[in-house]
């Protein structure tokens, strides 16, 4: 029997949410649709007269799952970005405008159609936004944002003018002991290191640095074997911060500040610096979408979210397409009787510091966390120059901060996906960040053990990441190949559009997604995990 006559209850609640995402304006954001067969957003399930759709083995399931059903996920986030643009004219669903409401509402119709009792979990945010244009000046030479260096993401702000010194040993700031004659007030001069940025910044903040300034080797044109590579091609990425820092944070962008600095600094000269960044608090409400099967043991529940919200535009890499990997995935197995109880979640806020996550999981009581017993994180599916990576919480920067359990516990999931590739041939590696800015760290925090896929972003891929899985050096996804730093990450370009993502990749993501998904929620998990 062909699939559509198979799932036709999935093709009507797809029909169903396009009608949602084809209204234009503000009620777009707002508008609630509950027709016949839904479920209330009070949890509480109403009749449901669909023909479910039952995947009861992990063959049928994989089977089930199509790229032009996902991609079509992807085109519905495309209209809803570009149904509602921001001011200026470029369509988005950033974190607290009409764009990611709308998101919030398909999602949750979607769901509600196929069976699942549904909640929208509303919290309030506030984050520091970077306004007026910063300034950085070295040795009295000015230098402009955005060409030759970058703020933060999660940067703080103030204005300091201080001596910039680097740290000893390795020179990256990586371990609290290469501050040990650090002087205080001074201005941090880190390489690019092993460790995340976040631990980076808090050992500077620890040492009394007044501001951080991050340079990272590898993206010099020399580093590559390409000299003649122009300054926009040699770009540092814009770190990413997934705690708020209390001190400027900036990255050198280009060789002609990164050359300055170190050339002054290997002499044992501590040229000033002058560092100006002006912040502004923006506050609001913000959504997650929870969304609980009615089969399974509550006793046991198995989480699968991924991170609704996008930064700079419409994100549909990141994360419109880990957003559809499960919502896939929770469609087909919207009818599967499974052991353990299934919970999808798509958290907001996760791109301006893992806010929705953060909230989900503190406000949780000590009896409800304990019925979970497992997290499965799918954070950016469809990259074009891919990696496949498990996001394994043993990598993480802050591990010693998780409960003793929870890098144990985690094997299985990570062990799940390892399978999963290995029996397809293709490969797979834990990501060398381990979970890091990723909402699973959230749950890491909590004590729930935790696992997740990425296929990567930005830039820069490379030989042996190339060797492993072919592709190009340099970005993972926008110009490619090329070393720019891709689409995700730079702001004003939003080119994190359906033209950013693979829908090869999304498809086998995607089905590694399904698999482990299928074999957590049906893992006997022993009393009280």
């Amino acid at each position: 029997m062909k699939r559509a006559r198979i799932f036709s209850s999935v093709v009507l609640v797809k029909v169903l949410a396009i009608a949602v995402v084809a209204m234009t304006g503000e009620n777009a954001a707002s508008q609630v649709v509950n027709p016949p067969g839904s479920v209330a957003t009070n949890g509480k399930a109403a009749p449901n007269d669909l023909q479910a759709s039952i995947q009861d083995t992990p063959e049928k399931l994989l089977a089930a799952i199509h790229g032009t059903d996902l991609w079509q996920h992807l085109s519905d986030f495309q209209t809803i970005a570009d149904r509602h643009p921001d001011a200026g004219g470029h369509g988005n669903r950033d974190t607290g405008t009409a764009g990611y409401r709308a998101s919030v509402d398909y999602v949750a119709n979607l769901m509600k159609q196929a069976g699942y009792n549904v909640t929208i979990q509303s919290y309030p945010y506030s984050v520091s936004q970077v306004i007026d244009v910063p300034k950085f000046s070295l040795a009295g030479r000015n230098y402009p944002v955005e060409h030759d260096w970058v703020v933060a993401r999660l940067s703080g702000g103030g204005a300091v003018t201080a001596p910039v010194r680097p740290v000893a040993g390795s020179g990256t700031g990586c371990s609290a002991e290469e501050f040990a004659t650090f002087p205080p007030g001074a201005i941090a001069l880190l390489q690019r290191g092993a460790c995340a940025y976040d631990a980076q910044v808090a050992n500077a903040e620890r040492a009394g640095a007044s501001a951080v300034i991050l340079y990272d080797p590898q993206s010099q044109p020399e580093a590559r074997g390409k000299p003649d590579r122009t300054i926009e091609g040699s770009r540092m990425l814009r770190p990413r911060l997934h705690r708020q820092a209390k001190i400027s944070v900036v990255a050198v962008a280009s060789p002609a500040l990164a050359t300055d600095l170190l050339a002054r600094t290997a002499t044992g000269e501590a040229p000033v610096a002058h560092l100006e960044i002006h912040m502004q608090r923006k506050s609001g409400v913000d959504y997650n979408v929870i969304a609980d099967s009615p089969y399974g043991d509550p006793n046991h529940t198995v989480v699968v979210d991924a991170h609704l919200d996008s930064i700079f535009g419409p994100g549909i890499l990141d994360n419109a397409s880990g957003s559809a990997t499960i919502l896939e995935i929770a469609l087909l197995m919207s009818g599967t009787p499974t052991r353990n109880q299934l919970r999808y979640i798509w958290f907001g806020g996760e791109e301006i510091g893992l806010l929705g996550s953060a909230y989900y999981t503190t406000h949780l009581t000590e009896e409800e966390r304990a019925l979970i017993a497992f997290d499965i994180d799918a954070d950016v599916t469809a990259t074009p120059n891919y990696d496949y990576l498990v996001a394994d919480p043993k990598f993480a920067y802050n591990v010693d901060r998780f409960p003793p359990n929870v890098v144990p516990d985690s094997k299985i999931g990570n062990q799940f996906f390892a399978d999963y590739f290995s029996t397809h041939g293709v490969p797979s590696q834990s990501a060398p960040f381990g979970n890091d800015g990723t909402d699973s760290n959230s749950f890491s925090l909590i004590g729930i053990p935790d696992t997740g896929i990425l296929t990567e972003q930005d830039c820069c891929k490379g030989a042996p990441e190339v060797a492993l899985w072919g592709g190009f050096l340099g970005n993972y996804e926008g110009n490619i190949p090329s070393f720019d730093g891709g689409c995700v990450d730079r702001p004003n370009l939003y080119c994190d559009d359906l033209s950013n993502n693979d829908p090869a990749v999304l498809e086998l993501a995607s089905k590694a997604t399904a698999y482990v998904t299928f074999r957590l929620a049906n893992y006997p998990f022993a009393a009280g995990k």
